[in-house]
Order: C-alpha cells, then sequence, then structure tokens
C-alpha cells in the first residue's frame, strides 16, 4: 500500500461505509479534482475513477470497480455519473452518494450555465461564426461517437442488421415514440439472437438494502408515469417531463442524449437547431459529465423558465431517472449479472441505440450545420483531428470555433 492510501473499501478491518461528515468531505474534495479535470467523455472519466480509487487511494478493489461500472453500463443513464454515486455510496453512505454527485457535477454545469448565459448576449457576425463552428464540431463529435459505438455495440451482422433497421424505423416513426419502440425492439432482437453470456464470479458487496432500491424503482416509476399528466399545468411541468423522459431512455452513452433531448426541446419550438448544436459542441469543451449540457438547454430556451432556474430544473430532471436507475439495481446487480438473458436484451437494445444516433448524425446534426463545401470540410478536419491525431476534444472544439468565425467573416 502507498503512503496516504487508505485500505480497500470491503478489506479487513475496513470499517463500515458511514456519513461523517469528514469521510463525506473526503468524496466532496476527490470528486471536485475529478470535476474540474475529467475531459474526454465517459469512457475517459470511468478510466479516471479507476485510476483515483482504485490504484489511487484504494477505496475499492478491481473486481468491484468493475462490477460497478459493468453495472452502469448494463443500465440507461449517464455511467460515469452513476458510478462516481455508486462510488461516493460505498465510502461514505448516503451524504457520500450525494456529495460525489454534486462535487463531480456541479463544474460543468456552472460552466455550460455561464456559456449559456453569455451567447445570448453575443451579436454580430463574429458571434455568429464562433457558433457555426460549434455546430461543425458537433458534426465531427457525433460521428466519432456513431463509429466508436458500431464497433463496439455492433460487431456482428445480426447487431447491425438491428442499427440499420432502427434507422428504417426512426425514418418511417420519428420522435420519442419512435425511439421508445427502437428500444424495445432492440431488446426483443437481442433476446431472439440469445447471445448473452452470464458473468461468472463473486458477489460485490453492494451497500443498498432491497427495500430502499425498490422504493426507488417506484419513484423513478411514478415520476416516468406522473409527469406527462401534470405536464399541461404550465411550462415547468412540460420542461420537466421532456428531460425526465429523455433521461430515462439514455442506453449506450452520453451522446445519445442528444437526439432525445432535440426531440423534446427544437420539436417543440422551445429553441433553435442552431442553438441547440452550439450548445452540444460546447459541452466537449468542458470536463465532467455531457448530461451538464441540459443546463444550457434550460438557460436560453425561450419559454420561461429559462436562465438559471431553467437551467436547473433542466439539470436535475435530466439526471434524476439515471441516478433513481442505478440505486434500484444495485441490490440485484449480483442476480441480473448471471442471467443471460438479461445481457441478451442488453445487447439487442445497446445495437438500437447506434441505429438512433446514426439517424442524429444526419439529422439534426448534419443537416443542421452543413451548408457548403468548406462548412463539409472543417467539420472533416474536426473528425480527423479526433479520430487520427487524438486531439483532446476542448481543443478541437476551440479549433472548430475559430474556423466557424473565420468562413462566415470571409463569406
Amino acid at each position: 500500500m502507498t503512503p496516504g492510501q487508505t485500505p480497500l473499501r470491503h478489506g479487513p478491518g475496513t470499517p463500515p461505509p458511514d456519513s461523517s461528515g469528514g469521510r463525506v468531505a473526503e468524496v466532496f474534495l476527490a470528486f471536485l479534482k475529478l470535476g474540474l479535470t475529467s475531459f474526454g467523455g465517459p469512457i475517459a472519466h470511468l478510466g479516471y475513477f479507476r485510476d483515483e480509487f482504485v490504484t489511487r487511494r484504494g477505496w475499492l478493489s478491481e473486481a468491484e470497480y468493475a462490477d460497478l461500472v459493468a453495472l452502469c453500463q448494463f443500465l440507461p443513464g449517464p455511467a460515469s455519473s452513476q458510478t462516481g454515486l455508486a462510488i461516493g455510496l460505498m465510502r461514505a453512505g448516503w451524504g457520500g452518494a450525494l456529495a460525489a454527485f454534486l462535487a463531480f457535477t456541479l463544474p460543468s454545469a456552472l460552466m455550460m450555465l455561464a456559456l449559456a448565459l453569455t451567447a445570448a448576449r453575443l451579436e454580430g457576425p463574429l458571434a455568429l461564426g464562433l457558433l457555426h463552428g460549434l455546430k461543425l464540431v458537433a458534426v465531427a463529435v457525433v460521428a466519432q461517437a456513431v463509429m466508436g459505438m458500431a464497433r463496439s455495440l455492433c460487431p456482428d451482422p445480426a447487431r447491425a442488421t438491428l442499427a440499420a433497421a432502427t434507422v428504417a424505423l426512426l425514418a418511417a416513426a420519428p420522435g420519442a415514440l419512435g425511439v421508445t419502440a427502437a428500444i424495445l425492439l432492440g431488446a426483443a432482437g437481442g433476446l431472439a439472437m440469445g447471445r448473452g453470456q452470464a458473468t461468472a464470479g463473486a458477489a460485490s458487496p453492494l451497500p443498498v438494502s432491497r427495500r430502499a432500491g425498490l422504493a426507488a424503482l417506484l419513484i423513478f416509476a411514478l415520476l416516468l408515469a406522473g409527469l406527462p399528466l401534470l405536464a399541461g399545468l404550465g411550462q415547468g411541468f412540460a420542461l420537466a417531463d421532456g428531460f425526465y423522459r429523455a433521461g430515462s431512455l439514455v442506453f449506450g452513452g452520453g451522446h445519445v442524449v442528444l437526439p432525445l433531448l432535440e426531440t423534446e426541446t427544437v420539436a417543440r419550438g422551445w429553441l433553435d437547431q442552431g442553438s441547440f448544436l452550439a450548445g452540444y459542441a460546447a459541452a466537449q469543451a468542458v470536463p465532467g459529465p455531457l448530461f451538464t449540457f441540459a443546463a444550457w438547454l434550460g438557460a436560453v430556451m425561450g419559454p420561461a423558465p429559462n436562465g438559471t432556474l431553467g437551467a436547473a430544473l433542466a439539470l436535475v430532471a435530466l439526471f434524476l431517472p439515471g441516478l433513481l436507475i442505478v440505486i434500484s439495481a444495485l441490490p440485484f446487480w449480483n442476480h441480473l449479472r448471471r442471467d443471460a438473458r438479461a445481457q441478451s436484451a442488453m445487447q439487442g437494445a445497446n445495437a438500437a441505440v447506434v441505429g438512433i444516433l446514426g439517424t442524429a448524425l444526419y439529422d439534426p446534426v448534419f443537416t443542421g450545420a452543413i451548408g457548403t463545401r468548406a462548412d463539409f470540410a472543417l467539420a472533416l478536419t474536426c473528425l480527423v483531428a479526433l479520430i487520427a491525431w487524438k486531439a483532446p476534444p476542448w481543443a478541437v472544439v476551440l479549433f472548430g470555433a475559430a474556423g466557424g468565425a473565420a468562413l462566415v467573416l470571409a463569406a
């Protein structure tokens, strides 16, 4: 054990998890550092978590961490935020869970809110050029996500066919109902393929009782069913309903939230497509979870509540379902990981997710950003920078924004 490293969370002689002020503060400071420095998206975040909490601090073992990551990738929601919440819960109880979530999320949320409030005041050709460049960066970012997800989630002809069938389904039935149907049909296709395999290994101790898990599941279901009934009472309820539904359907990675939120905001006329894509690209330039894109949307939307209140409401509504889902699943994960049918269903749902994101790459991302050959050339350069040059996303965002400004000023 290296100097300063604490004992493994479940090692011999380790004290049980507690929510004492000292341990909660320890969790908060550890995650705050990551919230300020974790660039690169959810896969990179999981690597940072492993280095910090398994290798350096020894809060949990390699096997325990692998189990948590597998669980959070199995479930809908923001995988890195869900993993962080579970680590905080294991380390310092419910206080630690809240501390981990807030410390990892608030830095990027506040940055996105500041960018949104600043962008709303920018005018003139230079501002238009910067926003146009951000839309072109979004083309590159989503294309990279589609390519990476297709390689990992559609490695065989059957799952590639499911992804293509999802694109066809969404062409015939766009919108939230089409997305929901695609995920359900993908899960059914995965069950029919039956290629899932049970995960072997010892059971991992997870600090949530079955009663607490069932309570979280009940709250999740009540909100999912009840918010649509309240949406007609005012814009605040409608915002919460749309963002909560989007957060409930995000399988396969944070980028999948793009088409879901586009359906819930742009399609309803709450903001224009250009502002939507510019905010999505800006989210690549800040550390922390991609879901803080919700802060931008809530702040810049036309109908009130917007500004700071709209950003806060959108953030809570988008993150809450994923956090409730992971809490509800923790007591049952050791059973699910040994269920081959559950693994098969998730393989099919993930293949459908590739089709959903591929559809979004065309519309609204490509059609909303590419208007000229010069636009296409800049977007392609950004994609090459991400894939071939391995440039950090924040650097590509700055390059794309500058390039977009140059294109508009030269026109």
